[in-house]
């Protein structure tokens, strides 16, 4: 299954090739690196060669923005009602993932139609895009991040989107232990959301590498979530990872616990404006009532 992207007014995916993408960002065009663009431009236009900012790769790892135009140090973009803070960081990446639209729409469609309170547990939240979008669909929302600044970056997000009042906790946590201690304290959530890095660190040293631990935290999490769940979706950037994966992993955990349900994965992406190939933006693993 391809999720697409396709519903925004305010991102657009110009062009790609040469191993880069061509965005729009509101008012703004930034030229950033994609590995999987491994084709060639069809015709290297104007738009290509002045952005507003191009990011460039180190030899020595990293990179740095050049500015070719003037551009603020942030701004804000609307998807429908929600409204996200862009802002290039020094690691290439805008504080948004544009292709989560997909997943973003399906959960607020979800929540929507329970027609009940939904408790959602959003796991390696980063700033907050499922976690904005849950909580403008009703849902009480939990956001654990590792990262101080993502998790600052988020209530910003939720702010700019007008639901400051919304039931949202933020915590900055490691998430294995968030969840250890929510199952010693009861807590259960009706959605679980997660999208682990390939590797990472909590905030006091912690590994994580998805290859070993994916499993076992899904498993993990069982034990918060509800008896009468509303959704499971697991997000995944991981090189070399199949959407069957997170098939696989979601029919050894969920279908333990909860009987019915349909499971179902695959890819996501956004289609590009110049000529409408898809670019490749990650997998999804689905578990929903």
């Amino acid at each position: 299954m391809l999720l697409l992207a396709d519903r925004w007014n305010e991102y657009e995916l110009l062009d790609m090739g040469n191993g880069e993408k061509l965005e729009r960002w509101g008012d703004y065009v930034l030229r950033r690196p994609d590995p999987q663009v491994i084709w060639p431009f069809a015709k290297e236009w104007s738009l290509w060669k002045n952005p507003h900012g191009h990011y460039h790769r180190s030899d020595k790892g990293g990179g740095s923005w050049e500015v070719k135009k003037p551009y603020p140090e942030q701004w804000l973009i609307n998807y429908g009602p929600l409204t996200f803070k862009i802002r290039p960081t020094g690691f290439k990446h805008t504080g948004l993932f544009p292709e989560q639209a997909a997943n973003w729409d399906w959960m607020m469609e979800k929540i929507k139609r329970a027609k009940r309170p939904i408790k959602v547990l959003n796991l390696f939240a980063y700033t907050g895009g499922a976690s904005v979008a849950c909580a403008y669909a009703g849902a009480e929302v939990c956001h654990v991040d590792a990262a101080k600044g993502m998790v600052n970056w988020a209530k910003e997000n939720l702010e700019a989107s007008g639901l400051k009042d919304r039931k949202v906790r933020f915590i900055v946590d490691d998430v294995v232990k968030f969840v250890e201690r929510e199952i010693r304290r009861g807590n259960k959530y009706d959605a679980i959301i997660m999208d682990p890095p390939s590797y990472g660190r909590g905030p006091k040293g912690e590994v994580w590498k998805i290859e070993e631990k994916l499993f076992e935290f899904v498993n993990l999490c069982m034990q918060v979530l509800s008896d009468n769940p509303l959704f499971f979706l697991i997000n995944s950037y991981t090189t070399g990872f199949s959407p069957i994966v997170l098939e696989n992993v979601l029919e050894s955990t969920i279908e333990k616990k909860i009987k019915g349900g349909k499971i179902y994965a695959g890819e996501v992406g956004i289609p590009a404006s110049r000529n409408g190939m898809i670019l490749p933006c990650g997998i999804f693993g689905r578990w929903e009532k």
